[in-house]
């Protein structure tokens, strides 16, 4: 039986694959919390104590995720493996799936491909 654990990955995991907006932090005004955000830490979290378990969830949403999960995905990888990292934001630079972004207050639009040639150029932040 899965432990509380494995089940708080894979629901982050599954919250990160229809993600349609990402954020790294606070959004709006109010510097709300979207779940898509918990869930990326959660994620992130679970790199650092389940390595190879939030790991095979990650490389899974690299492949199939939102446009936006598979950008959360790229993140999280580039944390614990910048090769791999950065050979993932190369294999996302022609996706042209779309996703709303969020700095702050500011919102946006970005296709995936846009943003990985920007992560590549060193210049999107998280």
């Amino acid at each position: 039986m899965s432990g509380t654990w494995e089940r708080e990955l894979d629901e982050a995991a599954r919250e990160l694959d229809r993600a349609d907006t990402l954020a790294f932090g606070g959004v709006g005004l109010a510097g709300q919390m979207l779940p898509a955000t918990e869930a990326y830490r959660r994620l992130e979290q679970g790199l650092r104590e389940h390595p190879e378990a939030a790991r095979k969830r990650v490389d899974k949403l690299l492949r199939k995720g939102s446009p936006a999960g598979r950008a959360y995905a790229a993140t999280l990888l580039e944390a614990v493996d910048p090769a791999a990292g950065r050979a993932a934001w190369t294999r996302l630079r022609d996706d042209d799936g779309e996703f709303t972004t969020f700095s702050g207050c500011l919102m946006g639009r970005a296709t995936l491909g846009e943003y990985a040639a920007d992560r590549l150029a060193g210049h999107a932040g998280n």
